[in-house]
Parts: structure tokens; sequence; C-alpha cells
């Protein structure tokens, strides 16, 4: 099981374009909130939960 094949910008349409765009983005916020824990800039969700 692998990923679809992607179009190309022109093949797609302004919805898909859009999807593609914020599948990245939330891609991105999740690798900087991992980074930024790693860090040691906050603690993870999970542990924010327990505590309170």
């Amino acid at each position: 099981m692998g990923r679809k094949p992607k179009k190309k910008s022109e093949e797609m349409t302004e919805l898909e374009q859009l999807q593609e765009e914020n599948e990245r983005l939330r891609t991105e916020v999740a690798y900087l909130k991992k980074l930024k824990e790693l860090e040691g800039g906050t603690k993870p969700y999970s542990e924010k939960v327990r505590d309170n």
C-alpha cells in the first residue's frame, strides 16, 4: 500500500490543490510541535492533560 500517484499541478482542480496544501501544512505543524517538545520547549499534550 503506497501513496496515490500525484497529479501534476495543471491536472489538479483548485480543491485538490488546496487539500494537498492543507495536508502539507498539517504535516509541517505536527513536525514543528514534535521538534519543540524534543527541544524541551513544552510538555507533550498527553502530559498536559494528566497534570490538570
